[in-house]
């Protein structure tokens, strides 16, 4: 049974931290790109940041680049999202994201609220 548990969500200020995780199994993690999306109230899913199944290639949204890091570990099958400088329009539901070309799975989201 696929898998993708996210966690680290929270409350945090404006200019403060968080670490979301995803932690996925029932696939072969190694074998798939994984991304962070989230979706604020109101607005379209958006992708966030996304990383190669080498973590050869690294993607972000412009509104996060230089403060958010994606990065995994695929001995422990997990994918992380390191957000600094946090904003109030982070705030959203963020989703973990596998995927190939042939299978896509997600997560139930993890909620992120920055307040001013």
């Amino acid at each position: 049974q696929v898998q993708l548990v996210e966690s680290g969500g929270g409350l945090v200020q404006a200019g403060g931290s968080l670490r979301l995780s995803c932690a996925a199994s029932g696939f072969t993690f190694s074998s798939y790109s994984m991304s962070w999306y989230r979706q604020a109230p109101g607005k379209k899913r958006e992708l966030v940041a996304r990383i190669t199944s080498t973590s050869g290639t690294l993607n972000y949204a412009d509104s996060v680049k230089g403060r958010f890091t994606i990065s995994r570990d695929n001995a422990k099958n997990t994918v992380y999202l390191q957000m600094n400088s946090l904003k109030p329009e982070d705030t959203a539901v963020y989703y973990c994201n596998a995927f190939t070309t042939s299978e896509d799975y997600w997560g139930q989201g993890t909620q992120v609220t920055v307040s001013s």
